[in-house]
């Protein structure tokens, strides 16, 4: 994760397109010092929990195809946890590795009940693949034996997910440096430690290394409350909905400025309030403002990553 922070922040001070507006994150802290927001993991209700492995089975499942929405103007991240989350409990087997492997766009779309292709279903089609093969070769065909071989440290999960499995190794070039994200991989030791509540499963005894998640919601949020400020040319793109290609400088910087924007925002938040504050959980609170504003105007970016 030391990767994470230091590649961002050097994006972050070498950046031509968003800008960290340290006022703006002061003020933020102001508002919230007092009482820190605290959201719920699963506020909505949307999520399969059995409290066993066939929920490790289902998140690892859920983060393996949990980006890119955008395109589909109806789908969103709600549609996906449910239809995982039916599918499992109308078959428990629907997540074998062995099925996995076997996926075609079709029967994905089936599993989740969408009527129309997914946005980039090929590749969620391959990622699936790729999962169940790994799965069933390293780790017993289970996502637990995965999370079991961690030793209670959310770090050496990413570690490991990013060496067993491609699909996860979410890194850009940026001014010919290489920076790291792991949004995926990321959120999957987030998930676990918010669904099991910090127990089993869910006991990391590193969970305060693990950042925010870089994706499309929250460096929007960020920027409406003023600690991100973008160019007015990266402005313009944003409210036309035009595409922003992946690995452009654009798009690095609004994901690392976001990553380095809420470890400030953390390291203050814990000198105001004296209190341990979490990025997992001040990324919980930005993405949960953001998908409750409709209006919210976010970067568009074809990416298996977010």
């Amino acid at each position: 994760m030391e990767e994470v922070r230091q590649s961002s922040a050097w994006v972050a001070r070498n950046s031509s397109h968003v800008t960290v507006d340290s006022s703006g994150i002061e003020k933020v802290v102001e508002k919230i010092k007092e009482s820190i927001p605290k959201v719920e993991w699963d506020y909505e209700g949307i999520h399969y929990f059995d409290n066993g492995p066939l929920t490790v089975q289902y998140l690892f499942v859920l983060d393996t195809l949990n980006f890119c929405f955008w395109p589909d103007k109806d789908l969103n991240y709600d549609h996906l946890a449910k239809g995982l989350k039916e599918a499992l409990l109308n078959d428990n087997s629907a997540f074998d590795a062995d099925r996995l492997q076997k996926y075609t766009g079709p029967q994905l779309r089936e599993l989740l009940k969408w009527p129309r292709p997914l946005p980039l279903e090929e590749e969620r089609v391959r990622l699936l693949h790729e999962v169940g093969f790994e799965l069933e070769r390293s780790f017993e065909g289970m996502a637990s034996k995965l999370v079991e071989s961690c030793g209670k440290s959310a770090v050496k999960l990413v570690s490991l997910i990013t060496r067993h499995f491609p699909g996860f190794r979410d890194h850009s070039v940026y001014k010919g440096h290489q920076v790291f994200f792991y949004k995926r991989a990321q959120i999957f030791a987030s998930d676990l430690w918010g669904a099991f509540k910090g127990q089993g499963y869910g006991e990391f005894n590193d969970i305060s290394s693990i950042t925010m998640f870089a994706d499309y919601i929250v460096p929007a949020v960020l920027q409406q409350l003023g600690v991100l400020k973008y160019s007015s040319t990266l402005a313009s793109i944003i409210e036309a909905s035009s595409e922003i290609g992946a690995g452009t400088e654009e798009e690095v910087e609004l994901r690392a400025c976001s990553i380095y924007a809420v470890e400030k925002m953390r390291e203050l938040l814990s000198i105001k309030s004296g209190k341990q504050v979490l990025s997992v959980e001040l990324d919980l609170w930005l993405w949960s403002v953001g998908v409750q504003c409709p209006s919210l105007q976010h970067h568009r970016t074809l990416s298996i990553y977010y």
